[in-house]
C-alpha cells in the first residue's frame, strides 16, 4: 500500500515560548570577554530548570541560537564551515553538550541556518572563483560583466568582481548568494541540514529566505516561484529526516506575502512550505500601538492574519530582534508599557520569540551599529556578563536592567514575564487555542477569546494610559474565572454582557465558565 508524505509533527510548538540567544554576548564561561557554549549551558537553569513546580526559572520550551558555525564576523551571517561550531563558542564536543542538557531540561534548540549566502572566505567559494572552469563555479552565480542590479529593498550594487568576473550577493560583496538551481550546490545543503537535525538539533531558523533564487532585477530578486520551489524541497528534506523539526522563516515583508511562505496545506497540516514564520508587520503594530496607546492598528492586523494566513498554520509573533532597535529603547524606557508590550505577545496564538534581554528591559547600546543591538547580557548591576572585558560595552541602565536585581521583586518586568509564561503553560486555550476577535467599543483596549474544544479564555488589553471601562462584552459564560488579571481591573455584569473596569496599561484573562 502507498503510503502518504511524510506530516510534520509540530504539537510542542503550538504555543511554546522561544528565546532568541547571541551566544557572544549571553555569558562568558572563561572570562576572555566573549560568551560561550559552556555559559549558555551554565545559564540554563534560568531560562528553564526543568521542574514546573519551580517559579525561578523564566520558563522557556525553546531556544533559537543566533549563528553557531565557524564565520570571521562577530555576527557568524557569513558561514565558512557549516560543520563546525565557531570557535569562539567552543567545539563541536560543546555543542553536543549544550543539546544534551537543554533537551533534558525540556527545551529544544534551533540554530540560525544561512541557506541564501555564504562567506567569500568559504572553501566552495575560493574553489569557485579560482577559475571559470572550476568544477565549483557554478554553485555561485557568475556574470562576464557587471549587472546592475540594486539592491531589492533600495541600496547598493549586487554585483561584485573577482578575477575578472562578476559574482552576485544581494547583502554585499563578503557574502556571495549560493546558486540554488545548481542541483551539487542544493543538495549539499540539505546534506548539511540533515547532519546537524540527525546530530540532535530541533530544526532551523532561516536567514533571508526571500531573496534565495533570483530570475532577474527588481522585483525579480525575491519571492520569485523558484525560491518557493526551492523551499518546499529543503522543508521536504527535513520533514522526511526528523518530521518534529521545525523551520522558522525570515520574511521581511508585508502579511499578505507572508501567508504564501507557508505553501499549501492541502497535503501537509500546517503548509508544505515554511511551517512557521516571522511576523513582522505584527511586531511593527504591537510597537505602534502600544507606544501611541491604540489597540487599533494590532486589533487590525491581526484581523489581516486571519483573512489571509492559511487555517491552522503556525505564527511566530515577537517583539523585536537582533535587526532592530532594542524594545526598551523603542518604548523610551517606560516600564508600565514595556509590561503591557509582553501582557500582548505572551497571550497571542503561535509561538512567541523573545530576545534575550527583553524580559529585564534591555536598552540599546551606545552607537547606532547592529552591535549595539546585540551588547552583552546583564546577569547583575554590575554587569556579571565575564570576569574579564566584555567584548562590547554594556548598555546603559543595567544598573536595574539586570537579572539580578529583578528576581526577587515580584512587581519586576523579569516577574511579569515568568508570570505570563506560567499562565499560558497552565491554560491550553492561551496555548494553543483559536482566535477570536472582539469589539471592545474602546479604541484603547485589545479584546479576544482563545478557544479550544476544552476551554475559553477571555483575554483583554488596556494598552492606553487612562482608566477604561470595556464593554459590554458579547460574551457568553455563566462566570469568568481570574487565570491572571492585573490589581484593580474589575468585572460586572453577566451572562452576555460584561463591563470590565481596566487601569492603564492592565491586562486581565479570564477562564469562561
Amino acid at each position: 500500500m502507498q503510503r502518504g508524505p511524510v506530516q510534520w509533527q509540530h504539537d510542542w510548538a503550538k504555543g511554546a515560548v522561544f528565546y532568541e540567544v547571541f551566544v557572544r554576548s549571553f555569558y562568558d564561561s572563561n572570562g576572555n570577554g566573549v560568551g560561550d557554549i559552556n555559559g549558555l549551558i551554565a545559564k540554563l537553569d534560568y531560562l528553564n530548570d526543568g521542574n514546573p513546580a519551580t517559579t525561578t526559572d523564566l520558563g522557556v520550551d525553546a531556544l533559537w541560537l543566533m549563528p553557531v558555525f565557524q564565520s570571521p564576523s562577530y555576527h557568524g551571517y557569513d558561514t565558512v564551515d557549516y560543520e563546525t561550531i565557531e570557535q569562539d563558542y567552543g567545539t563541536n564536543e560543546d555543542f553536543q553538550r549544550l543539546l544534551e542538557e537543554a533537551h533534558r531540561r525540556g527545551i529544544r534548540v534551533i540554530v540560525d541556518f544561512v541557506v541564501n549566502h555564504t562567506s567569500s572566505q568559504h572553501p566552495w567559494f575560493l574553489e569557485a572563483s579560482s577559475s571559470p572552469t572550476s568544477p565549483n563555479r557554478d554553485w555561485y552565480v557568475w556574470s562576464p560583466a557587471r549587472i546592475e542590479w540594486a539592491q531589492p529593498w533600495g541600496g547598493g550594487q549586487t554585483w561584485h568582481e573577482r578575477n575578472g568576473a562578476w559574482y552576485y550577493g544581494v547583502f554585499w560583496g563578503g557574502m556571495p548568494d549560493v546558486n540554488w538551481r545548481n542541483a551539487e550546490a542544493k543538495a549539499e545543503m540539505l546534506r548539511i541540514a540533515r547532519h546537524w537535525l540527525e546530530r540532535g538539533v530541533d530544526g532551523y531558523r532561516l536567514d533571508a529566505t526571500r531573496y534565495l533564487v533570483e530570475t532577474s532585477g527588481g522585483a525579480g530578486q525575491s519571492d520569485t516561484a523558484d525560491t518557493h520551489a526551492a523551499l518546499k524541497d529543503l522543508a521536504r528534506a527535513v520533514r522526511e529526516t526528523k518530521p518534529d523539526a521545525l523551520l522558522v522563516a525570515e520574511n521581511w515583508t508585508d502579511t499578505p506575502i507572508i501567508a504564501t511562505y507557508y505553501g499549501s496545506t492541502s497535503t501537509i497540516k500546517g503548509g508544505d512550505e515554511m511551517p512557521m514564520n516571522f511576523n513582522f508587520p505584527l511586531a511593527t503594530a504591537m510597537l505602534q500601538g502600544i507606544n501611541s496607546g491604540s489597540a487599533t492598528p494590532i486589533a487590525l492586523k491581526l484581523r489581516e492574519m486571519l483573512r489571509t494566513y492559511p487555517e491552522g498554520v503556525l505564527d511566530a509573533p515577537f517583539l523585536t530582534n537582533h535587526d532592530q532597535r532594542r524594545l526598551g529603547s523603542e518604548l523610551g524606557n517606560n516600564q508600565a508599557k514595556l509590561r503591557s508590550a509582553a501582557s500582548v505577545l505572551l497571550t497571542l496564538p503561535g509561538a512567541p520569540f523573545l530576545y534575550y534581554g527583553e524580559e529585564v528591559g534591555l536598552l540599546n547600546g551606545p552607537t547606532g551599529g547592529d552591535e549595539s543591538k546585540r551588547t552583552p547580557m546583564p546577569w547583575t548591576p554590575q554587569g556579571g556578563f565575564t570576569t574579564g572585558s566584555p567584548w562590547f560595552q554594556y548598555a546603559s541602565g543595567a544598573a536595574s536592567a539586570n537579572v539580578a536585581s529583578q528576581t526577587g521583586d515580584p512587581n519586576s518586568l523579569l516577574s511579569r514575564y515568568r508570570n505570563l509564561i506560567r499562565a499560558r503553560n497552565a491554560s491550553v486555550a492561551l496555548k494553543k487555542g483559536s482566535l477570536e476577535m472582539l469589539d471592545s467599543t474602546s479604541g484603547q483596549v485589545l479584546a479576544f477569546l482563545r478557544r479550544t474544544e476544552s476551554e475559553t479564555v477571555l483575554v483583554l488589553h488596556n494598552v492606553g494610559d487612562s482608566f477604561i471601562t470595556a464593554g459590554p462584552l458579547s460574551v457568553s459564560a455563566a462566570g469568568l474565572d481570574a487565570v491572571l488579571v492585573d490589581s484593580g481591573v474589575n468585572v460586572s455584569g453577566g451572562n452576555n454582557s460584561w463591563n470590565v473596569g481596566m487601569p492603564p496599561r492592565s491586562t486581565g484573562v479570564w477562564r469562561l465558565r
